[in-house]
């Protein structure tokens, strides 16, 4: 969805050794990286990545620098889910990783309101993009964002590797 949605070359799915938010993960990394890949079946463009745990990097901002200090040519959208949204005012240095990187938002069943109304959708409202300029993301000069609307899967990513 988020690459037709926002026409992207390529995916990088980065799975999170740990979330600094979460008690546990809910399976081990090396499971939860080979769910991913299992999920995406020969999707080439989207590449299930260790980038986190090789790094050795434990916060999305962390990360981001590391990714942008590599690659600086490149022309990056963070892609996160609604329920991200909702809590991405208690991330570390959250207001400078919206200050880094367009973010596109996709939707989430239960929380596109409460995405739209969190205290970071707030903080950073007159950067918020119209859906239908979600194509230009990678073009824009940070802050930027924007919150899709669509299709909601209902189910979380550990069900969905659960499934896969």
């Amino acid at each position: 969805q988020a690459i037709r949605r926002l026409r992207l070359h390529a995916v990088w799915w980065i799975v999170s050794p740990r979330s600094p938010l979460k008690e546990e993960p809910s399976a081990p990394f090396h499971c939860r990286v080979a769910a991913a890949r299992s999920m995406l079946g020969r999707e080439p463009r989207i590449v299930v990545s260790e980038f986190e745990a090789k790094a050795g990097t434990r916060y999305t901002v962390d990360t981001l620098s590391d990714i942008l200090r590599q690659a600086p040519r490149h022309r990056y959208i963070w892609i996160m889910g609604a329920d991200n949204l909702v809590f991405l005012h208690r991330w570390k240095d959250w207001a400078v990783l919206v200050a880094r990187i367009p973010i596109a938002v996709m939707p989430r069943p239960g929380v596109q309101l409460r995405a739209g109304l969190s205290p970071a959708a707030r903080r950073f409202a007159r950067w918020r993009a119209p859906q239908r300029a979600a194509t230009a993301l990678a073009g824009c000069r940070p802050p930027r964002w924007c919150l899709l609307g669509g299709p909601l899967v209902n189910e979380s990513s550990t069900r969905l590797r659960e499934r896969g």
